[in-house]
């Protein structure tokens, strides 16, 4: 069953926050929006399980009425929580279902792709979906900023920067560095404190968008090393305990 999950738990990851394009998302309400990424999520569960299995196609019609569904109310952390919970709720579903979609597919005889592929969908759910959640969560705070604030800031610097922490938190705690975000987290506040110190709104700003976004990589990187401790070893990661 760990294998399964791994693999639908990728391919889930691939088609929202890699394949799924800035078009897809804006035409979600037209049914050639919601067809194109539908096809992307089935051709996403196809290649990662190596099965042509019909439940898959039950599980790309429950992604695209959920997707459906969320297109249909207001944008915001609360929408996109609920629809990411609801898509791992199904893919959690389906590996219980069938455990053994990964075993009987293409792959089967790959033992350490599972792993490979934990440690891929927990990259980008630490990166790329770290960015959008933290992204709503700070939206309504930015709103309130000075002006002189946001101009002051380069062009997606945050953006890449965000990527950037949760990316090495999320390497730190898979390879057995916990102690190294404290490390992170002082860097982080020595090269802020001159840009903030002077302005309690920014200096607010940025604690709750550093908090957030470390604790996000955190819970994802523990989550990926949990399903990582359910799959055949990998032989380049410490053993977890």
């Amino acid at each position: 069953m760990p294998e399964t999950l791994a693999a639908l738990l990728f391919a889930h990851t691939l088609a929202d926050f890699v394949f799924q394009t800035r078009w897809m998302v804006v035409n979600k309400r037209h049914i050639k929006g919601l067809a194109a990424h539908g096809a992307v999520v089935l051709f996403t569960l196809i290649a990662a399980t190596g099965s042509l299995a019909p439940a898959l196609v039950w599980m790309t019609a429950l992604h695209m009425a959920t997707d459906a569904l969320k297109a249909r109310v207001r944008p915001g952390l609360a929408a996109f929580l609920a629809d990411q919970g609801v898509h791992l709720a199904a893919v959690a579903a389906l590996a219980l279902w069938q455990p053994g979609l990964f075993s009987s597919g293409l792959w089967a005889g790959h033992t350490a792709l599972p792993g490979l592929m934990a440690l891929g969908a927990g990259a980008i759910l630490a990166t790329r979906a770290g960015g959008f959640a933290i992204g709503f969560l700070m939206a309504p705070f930015a709103a309130t900023l000075p002006d002189g604030d946001k101009a002051e800031s380069l062009p997606g610097a945050g953006r890449v920067i965000g990527l950037l922490e949760r990316g090495l938190i999320f390497a730190l705690i898979l390879l057995g560095q916990p102690g190294g975000v404290g490390l992170l987290i002082a860097a982080k506040s020595i090269l802020r404190f001159g840009a903030v110190k002077d302005d309690r709104a920014l200096s607010e700003y940025v604690i709750i968008g550093t908090l957030a976004s470390f604790a996000w990589a955190l819970l994802v990187g523990y989550a990926t090393l949990a399903l990582l401790g359910a799959l055949p070893p990998l032989g380049i990661l410490p053993r977890t305990p």
